[in-house]
């Protein structure tokens, strides 16, 4: 008779059970922690290839103040519209602190 499951383990292995098996790199991770966070796992290719496209410090910030919203129904397009704000103005808070 195997071992059962812990009920834990059952509810990780159900509630991400379309996560990408094969994350070799580091960019994969971050991208799917990402989507994770944002609720938006529908869409883990997008963040995987922002991961790897985009500078870590502006997706730090975009989700840093995408998680201010606890109560937005889409935090994904609050993350999106802020990633799209700070390409345009080129400038992080960190960046503008420092100066």
């Amino acid at each position: 008779m195997g071992k059962m499951k812990s009920i834990k383990n059952i509810i990780s292995e159900t509630k991400h059970k379309d996560r990408p098996k094969n994350l070799s790199k580091e960019f994969q991770v971050y991208g799917v922690y990402l989507a994770e966070s944002l609720d938006d796992t529908k869409h883990y290719s997008l963040y995987i290839k922002l991961a790897k496209e985009v500078d870590r410090k502006i997706l730090e910030e975009a989700l840093t103040y995408t998680k201010e919203y606890y109560s937005a129904k889409s935090k994904a397009k609050i993350f999106m519209w802020k990633l799209k704000e700070l390409k345009l103005t080129g400038k992080t808070a960190r960046d503008n602190a420092s100066h």
